[in-house]
Protein backbone atom coordinates (compact mmCIF):
# COMPACT_ATOMS: atom_id res chain seq x y z
CA UNK A 1 0.00 0.00 0.00
CA UNK A 2 1.01 3.37 -0.81
CA UNK A 3 -0.02 7.22 0.30
CA UNK A 4 -2.44 7.19 -2.97
CA UNK A 5 -4.37 4.09 -1.23
CA UNK A 6 -4.81 5.29 1.97
CA UNK A 7 -7.87 6.84 1.08
CA UNK A 8 -9.25 4.38 -0.62
CA UNK A 9 -8.96 1.91 2.16
CA UNK A 10 -10.47 3.99 4.58
CA UNK A 11 -13.39 4.61 1.86
CA UNK A 12 -13.60 0.90 2.55
CA UNK A 13 -13.18 0.70 6.36
CA UNK A 14 -15.44 3.59 7.28
CA UNK A 15 -18.34 1.76 5.92
CA UNK A 16 -18.42 4.66 2.58
CA UNK A 17 -17.75 1.86 -0.45
CA UNK A 18 -20.22 -0.90 -1.08
CA UNK A 19 -19.84 -2.95 2.09
CA UNK A 20 -22.88 -1.20 4.38
CA UNK A 21 -24.44 -2.20 7.52
CA UNK A 22 -28.33 -2.63 8.36
CA UNK A 23 -28.80 -0.83 11.86
CA UNK A 24 -27.99 2.03 12.95
CA UNK A 25 -26.27 0.43 16.23
CA UNK A 26 -23.99 -1.96 13.57
CA UNK A 27 -22.36 1.41 12.27
CA UNK A 28 -21.75 2.83 15.62
CA UNK A 29 -20.23 -0.22 16.86
CA UNK A 30 -18.25 -0.79 13.89
CA UNK A 31 -16.90 2.77 13.72
CA UNK A 32 -16.89 2.66 17.71
CA UNK A 33 -18.18 6.67 17.96
CA UNK A 34 -19.28 9.13 15.34
CA UNK A 35 -19.01 12.41 16.12
CA UNK A 36 -22.46 13.92 16.79
CA UNK A 37 -22.06 17.68 17.37
CA UNK A 38 -24.25 18.42 14.63
CA UNK A 39 -26.82 15.99 15.17
CA UNK A 40 -28.65 16.57 12.04
CA UNK A 41 -25.65 15.34 10.00
CA UNK A 42 -24.74 12.47 12.34
CA UNK A 43 -27.74 11.13 11.37
CA UNK A 44 -27.07 11.33 7.63
CA UNK A 45 -23.50 10.33 8.88
CA UNK A 46 -25.37 7.02 9.32
CA UNK A 47 -27.33 7.04 7.03
CA UNK A 48 -25.14 6.68 4.31
CA UNK A 49 -23.27 3.45 6.18
CA UNK A 50 -26.77 1.66 5.62
CA UNK A 51 -27.87 -0.17 3.23
CA UNK A 52 -31.31 1.45 3.35
CA UNK A 53 -32.29 4.13 5.83
CA UNK A 54 -34.17 7.18 6.16
CA UNK A 55 -33.41 10.08 8.82
CA UNK A 56 -36.73 8.62 10.79
CA UNK A 57 -35.33 5.59 10.88
CA UNK A 58 -32.10 6.34 12.80
CA UNK A 59 -34.45 9.26 14.77
CA UNK A 60 -36.21 6.04 15.69
CA UNK A 61 -33.33 4.19 16.92
CA UNK A 62 -31.52 7.22 18.83
CA UNK A 63 -34.95 7.66 20.82
CA UNK A 64 -34.87 3.34 21.65
CA UNK A 65 -31.37 4.15 23.36
CA UNK A 66 -29.64 1.66 20.75
CA UNK A 67 -27.35 4.29 20.03
CA UNK A 68 -26.72 6.97 22.74
CA UNK A 69 -25.06 10.73 22.88
CA UNK A 70 -22.91 11.94 24.95
CA UNK A 71 -19.83 14.35 25.69
CA UNK A 72 -17.27 12.29 25.64
CA UNK A 73 -13.62 11.62 24.52
CA UNK A 74 -12.09 15.20 23.07
CA UNK A 75 -14.83 16.40 24.19
CA UNK A 76 -17.39 16.71 21.55
CA UNK A 77 -21.07 14.85 21.48
CA UNK A 78 -20.44 11.93 19.68
CA UNK A 79 -23.17 8.51 19.56
CA UNK A 80 -21.74 5.54 21.67
CA UNK A 81 -23.29 2.06 21.56
CA UNK A 82 -24.81 1.19 25.11
CA UNK A 83 -22.39 -1.49 25.67
CA UNK A 84 -19.11 0.92 24.98
CA UNK A 85 -20.17 4.16 27.04
CA UNK A 86 -19.24 3.17 30.45
CA UNK A 87 -15.68 1.85 28.88
CA UNK A 88 -15.47 4.58 26.93
CA UNK A 89 -15.58 7.41 29.57
CA UNK A 90 -13.65 5.64 32.03
CA UNK A 91 -10.87 5.90 29.67
CA UNK A 92 -11.07 9.49 28.40
CA UNK A 93 -13.44 11.62 31.26
CA UNK A 94 -9.98 12.44 33.29
CA UNK A 95 -8.52 14.47 30.22
CA UNK A 96 -11.56 15.85 29.83
CA UNK A 97 -12.35 16.78 33.26
CA UNK A 98 -8.83 18.47 33.20
CA UNK A 99 -9.70 20.49 30.20
CA UNK A 100 -12.68 21.90 31.82
CA UNK A 101 -10.92 22.49 35.50
CA UNK A 102 -10.68 26.12 34.28
CA UNK A 103 -13.86 27.08 33.68
CA UNK A 104 -15.23 24.88 36.00
CA UNK A 105 -13.28 27.24 38.05
CA UNK A 106 -14.22 30.38 36.52
CA UNK A 107 -18.80 29.06 37.25
CA UNK A 108 -17.81 28.65 40.62
CA UNK A 109 -18.32 24.50 40.24
CA UNK A 110 -16.62 22.76 42.91
CA UNK A 111 -16.39 19.48 43.78
CA UNK A 112 -18.59 19.30 46.57
CA UNK A 113 -21.34 21.58 44.62
CA UNK A 114 -21.26 18.82 41.50
CA UNK A 115 -21.76 16.17 43.90
CA UNK A 116 -24.88 18.05 45.45
CA UNK A 117 -26.16 18.39 41.28
CA UNK A 118 -25.49 14.82 40.84
CA UNK A 119 -27.70 14.02 43.54
CA UNK A 120 -30.25 16.47 41.79
CA UNK A 121 -30.27 15.43 38.36
CA UNK A 122 -30.66 11.35 39.86
CA UNK A 123 -33.67 12.38 41.79
CA UNK A 124 -35.04 14.37 38.78
CA UNK A 125 -34.75 11.23 36.40
CA UNK A 126 -35.25 8.60 38.42
CA UNK A 127 -37.73 5.99 37.01
CA UNK A 128 -37.55 6.76 33.65
CA UNK A 129 -38.36 10.53 33.37
CA UNK A 130 -36.77 11.88 30.70
CA UNK A 131 -36.00 15.62 30.91
CA UNK A 132 -35.21 18.27 28.60
CA UNK A 133 -32.71 20.76 29.70
CA UNK A 134 -34.91 23.55 30.49
CA UNK A 135 -36.58 21.05 32.63
CA UNK A 136 -33.69 19.93 34.33
CA UNK A 137 -32.57 24.00 34.63
CA UNK A 138 -35.89 24.04 36.74
CA UNK A 139 -35.16 21.03 39.16
CA UNK A 140 -31.57 22.38 40.15
CA UNK A 141 -33.40 25.33 40.62
CA UNK A 142 -35.35 24.45 42.64
CA UNK A 143 -32.58 22.64 44.91
CA UNK A 144 -31.17 25.89 45.08
CA UNK A 145 -28.37 25.59 42.19
CA UNK A 146 -27.85 28.36 39.80
CA UNK A 147 -28.25 26.40 36.70
CA UNK A 148 -28.70 28.13 33.57
CA UNK A 149 -26.10 29.10 30.49
CA UNK A 150 -22.87 27.95 30.42
CA UNK A 151 -22.74 26.66 34.21
CA UNK A 152 -25.64 24.50 33.23
CA UNK A 153 -24.14 22.87 30.33
CA UNK A 154 -20.93 22.14 32.48
CA UNK A 155 -23.03 20.99 35.27
CA UNK A 156 -24.59 18.19 32.44
CA UNK A 157 -21.27 17.08 31.24
CA UNK A 158 -19.98 16.65 34.38
CA UNK A 159 -22.87 14.21 34.86
CA UNK A 160 -22.21 12.90 31.90
CA UNK A 161 -18.89 11.89 32.43
CA UNK A 162 -19.26 10.33 34.99
CA UNK A 163 -21.54 8.02 33.29
CA UNK A 164 -24.48 9.31 35.90
CA UNK A 165 -26.91 10.51 32.62
CA UNK A 166 -26.95 10.58 28.78
CA UNK A 167 -29.10 11.14 25.78
CA UNK A 168 -33.09 10.60 26.28
CA UNK A 169 -35.43 10.14 23.83
CA UNK A 170 -36.73 13.52 22.23
CA UNK A 171 -39.58 15.45 22.87
CA UNK A 172 -40.60 17.14 19.19
CA UNK A 173 -37.66 18.67 18.56
CA UNK A 174 -36.09 19.00 22.00
CA UNK A 175 -33.06 16.57 23.40
CA UNK A 176 -33.38 14.93 26.75
CA UNK A 177 -31.59 13.50 29.57
CA UNK A 178 -31.92 10.29 30.94
CA UNK A 179 -30.12 8.04 34.18
CA UNK A 180 -27.56 6.08 32.18
CA UNK A 181 -28.24 3.02 34.53
CA UNK A 182 -31.27 3.10 33.09
CA UNK A 183 -30.43 3.23 29.73
CA UNK A 184 -28.36 0.75 29.93
CA UNK A 185 -27.73 -2.19 32.22
CA UNK A 186 -24.82 -2.25 34.33
CA UNK A 187 -22.21 -5.10 32.79
CA UNK A 188 -18.84 -5.69 34.07
CA UNK A 189 -16.08 -3.31 33.88
CA UNK A 190 -12.99 -3.33 31.64
CA UNK A 191 -9.91 -2.97 33.39
CA UNK A 192 -7.79 -0.12 32.11
CA UNK A 193 -5.02 -2.44 29.61
CA UNK A 194 -8.57 -4.50 28.30
CA UNK A 195 -10.28 -1.03 27.93
CA UNK A 196 -7.22 0.39 26.24
CA UNK A 197 -6.77 -2.41 23.78
CA UNK A 198 -9.99 -2.88 22.93
CA UNK A 199 -10.57 0.57 21.99
CA UNK A 200 -7.58 0.64 19.54
CA UNK A 201 -8.81 -2.32 17.86
CA UNK A 202 -11.81 -0.67 17.47
CA UNK A 203 -10.58 2.35 15.94
CA UNK A 204 -8.36 0.62 13.61
CA UNK A 205 -11.25 -1.63 12.16
CA UNK A 206 -13.26 1.30 11.33
CA UNK A 207 -10.45 3.98 10.21
CA UNK A 208 -7.85 2.34 9.40
CA UNK A 209 -4.80 2.74 7.93
CA UNK A 210 -4.15 5.38 10.41
CA UNK A 211 -1.30 6.48 12.76
CA UNK A 212 -0.59 6.40 16.55
CA UNK A 213 -1.26 10.19 16.54
CA UNK A 214 -4.63 9.35 14.51
CA UNK A 215 -5.63 7.65 17.28
CA UNK A 216 -4.41 9.99 20.19
CA UNK A 217 -6.19 12.98 18.54
CA UNK A 218 -9.71 10.97 17.80
CA UNK A 219 -10.15 9.18 21.16
CA UNK A 220 -8.85 11.94 23.49
CA UNK A 221 -5.79 10.10 25.15
CA UNK A 222 -2.62 11.08 25.39
CA UNK A 223 0.00 9.85 22.58
CA UNK A 224 2.09 7.49 25.31
CA UNK A 225 -1.60 6.13 25.90
CA UNK A 226 -2.39 5.87 22.21
CA UNK A 227 0.70 3.90 21.66
CA UNK A 228 0.10 1.29 24.82
CA UNK A 229 -2.98 1.19 23.48
CA UNK A 230 -1.40 0.08 19.98
CA UNK A 231 1.04 -2.04 21.73
CA UNK A 232 -2.00 -4.44 23.79
CA UNK A 233 -3.42 -4.90 20.36
CA UNK A 234 -0.55 -5.17 18.54
CA UNK A 235 -1.25 -9.21 17.59
CA UNK A 236 -4.79 -7.75 16.29
CA UNK A 237 -3.58 -5.09 14.19
CA UNK A 238 -1.21 -5.01 11.11
CA UNK A 239 1.75 -2.66 10.72
CA UNK A 240 2.81 -1.19 7.39
CA UNK A 241 5.13 1.91 6.35
CA UNK A 242 4.04 4.31 4.10
CA UNK A 243 5.61 7.55 2.91
CA UNK A 244 8.00 6.94 6.26
CA UNK A 245 5.31 7.20 8.70
CA UNK A 246 3.96 3.95 10.57
CA UNK A 247 0.35 3.08 9.79
CA UNK A 248 -1.74 0.39 11.57
CA UNK A 249 -4.79 -1.13 10.12
CA UNK A 250 -6.95 -4.67 11.27
CA UNK A 251 -6.88 -7.67 9.55
CA UNK A 252 -10.55 -7.57 9.58
CA UNK A 253 -10.81 -4.64 7.73
CA UNK A 254 -9.72 -3.03 4.42
CA UNK A 255 -13.29 -4.80 2.67
CA UNK A 256 -14.09 -4.87 -0.51
CA UNK A 257 -12.74 -1.95 -3.14
CA UNK A 258 -15.11 0.92 -3.54
CA UNK A 259 -17.44 0.94 -5.92
CA UNK A 260 -16.26 3.52 -8.06
CA UNK A 261 -19.92 3.23 -10.23
CA UNK A 262 -21.95 4.27 -7.26
CA UNK A 263 -21.89 7.49 -4.93
CA UNK A 264 -19.27 6.49 -2.36
CA UNK A 265 -17.05 4.33 -4.80
CA UNK A 266 -13.50 4.84 -5.54
CA UNK A 267 -14.75 7.42 -8.55
CA UNK A 268 -18.18 8.27 -6.48
CA UNK A 269 -18.88 11.16 -4.51
CA UNK A 270 -20.05 11.77 -0.96
CA UNK A 271 -21.90 14.28 0.58
CA UNK A 272 -20.01 14.68 3.74
CA UNK A 273 -20.43 16.69 6.96
CA UNK A 274 -17.21 18.50 7.89
CA UNK A 275 -17.23 16.46 11.25
CA UNK A 276 -17.98 13.14 9.78
CA UNK A 277 -15.34 10.53 10.68
CA UNK A 278 -13.94 10.49 7.34
CA UNK A 279 -12.75 14.16 7.46
CA UNK A 280 -12.72 14.65 11.24
CA UNK A 281 -11.01 11.05 12.55
CA UNK A 282 -7.32 12.25 11.93
CA UNK A 283 -4.73 14.51 12.88
CA UNK A 284 -2.81 13.86 9.68
CA UNK A 285 -5.30 14.96 6.56
CA UNK A 286 -2.93 14.67 4.09
CA UNK A 287 -4.71 11.65 2.56
CA UNK A 288 -7.62 13.97 1.79
CA UNK A 289 -6.01 15.68 -1.00
CA UNK A 290 -3.86 18.35 -1.46
CA UNK A 291 -2.38 20.96 0.95
CA UNK A 292 -4.26 23.77 -0.78
CA UNK A 293 -7.50 22.55 -0.82
CA UNK A 294 -6.85 22.09 2.72
CA UNK A 295 -6.00 25.25 3.37
CA UNK A 296 -9.19 26.62 1.46
CA UNK A 297 -10.83 24.53 3.54
CA UNK A 298 -9.23 26.23 6.76
CA UNK A 299 -9.75 29.93 5.56
CA UNK A 300 -13.27 29.45 5.48
CA UNK A 301 -13.38 29.00 9.15
CA UNK A 302 -16.71 28.76 10.76
CA UNK A 303 -18.38 29.37 6.95
CA UNK A 304 -17.36 25.86 6.12
CA UNK A 305 -20.34 23.06 7.54
CA UNK A 306 -20.02 20.29 4.31
CA UNK A 307 -17.47 18.73 1.85
CA UNK A 308 -17.70 17.39 -1.56
CA UNK A 309 -15.66 14.50 -1.40
CA UNK A 310 -14.92 12.66 -5.00
CA UNK A 311 -12.76 9.53 -5.39
CA UNK A 312 -11.91 9.75 -1.67
CA UNK A 313 -10.30 13.25 -1.85
CA UNK A 314 -11.79 16.75 -0.85
CA UNK A 315 -13.17 18.34 -4.21
CA UNK A 316 -15.61 21.04 -3.34
CA UNK A 317 -18.32 21.89 -0.56
CA UNK A 318 -22.06 22.18 -0.54
CA UNK A 319 -24.53 23.91 1.10
CA UNK A 320 -28.27 22.85 2.02
CA UNK A 321 -32.08 24.89 2.52
CA UNK A 322 -34.34 22.97 3.60
CA UNK A 323 -37.82 24.36 2.60
CA UNK A 324 -41.38 22.24 2.95
CA UNK A 325 -41.06 21.49 -1.13
CA UNK A 326 -37.84 20.32 -0.57
CA UNK A 327 -34.24 20.24 -0.04
CA UNK A 328 -32.05 22.88 -2.50
CA UNK A 329 -28.49 21.40 -3.02
CA UNK A 330 -25.47 24.22 -3.95
CA UNK A 331 -22.44 22.17 -4.53
CA UNK A 332 -18.85 24.42 -5.10
CA UNK A 333 -16.30 22.09 -6.59
CA UNK A 334 -12.76 23.05 -6.10
CA UNK A 335 -12.06 22.15 -10.13
CA UNK A 336 -14.00 21.79 -13.40
CA UNK A 337 -16.07 18.62 -13.28
CA UNK A 338 -16.32 16.06 -15.54
CA UNK A 339 -19.51 14.53 -16.70
CA UNK A 340 -18.82 11.30 -15.05
CA UNK A 341 -18.35 12.85 -11.68
CA UNK A 342 -21.55 15.57 -12.19
CA UNK A 343 -23.32 12.24 -12.52
CA UNK A 344 -22.04 10.97 -9.17
CA UNK A 345 -22.92 14.10 -7.36
CA UNK A 346 -26.33 14.09 -9.03
CA UNK A 347 -26.45 10.51 -7.42
CA UNK A 348 -25.43 11.57 -3.71
CA UNK A 349 -27.69 14.32 -3.83
CA UNK A 350 -30.37 12.27 -5.41
CA UNK A 351 -29.65 9.48 -1.71
CA UNK A 352 -29.66 12.65 0.13
CA UNK A 353 -32.94 13.52 -0.75
CA UNK A 354 -34.16 9.81 -0.22
CA UNK A 355 -32.90 10.24 2.88
CA UNK A 356 -34.53 12.78 4.29
CA UNK A 357 -37.85 11.96 1.96
CA UNK A 358 -37.93 15.28 0.20
CA UNK A 359 -37.60 15.93 -3.61
CA UNK A 360 -33.98 17.29 -3.91
CA UNK A 361 -32.83 19.89 -6.30
CA UNK A 362 -29.30 20.55 -7.05
CA UNK A 363 -26.96 23.47 -8.78
CA UNK A 364 -23.93 24.71 -8.92
CA UNK A 365 -22.68 27.87 -7.02
CA UNK A 366 -19.00 29.71 -7.10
Amino acid sequence: MDSANIAQARLANQLLGRDKKSTPGEVVDWLGAVQAQDFAAAKWAIGMRLHQATDAEVEKAYNAGQILRTHVMRPTWHFLSPQDIRAVQALTARRVRAGNASMLRKLELDGRLLSRCRRALTAALRDGQHLTRTELSSRLEAARIQARGQRLAYILMDAELEALICSGPRKGKQFTYALLEERVPKARPLSPEEALGRWARRYFLGHGPAQAKDFAWWSGLTLREAQRAIELSKGSLLRETISGNTYWRSPGGDGPEPDAGKPGGGGGALLLSIYDEYNIAYRDRGALGPERHLERLISMGNALTSVLILGGIIAGTWKRVLARAGVELAVSPFHTLRKAEKEAIRAAASAYGEFLGLPVSLHYAE
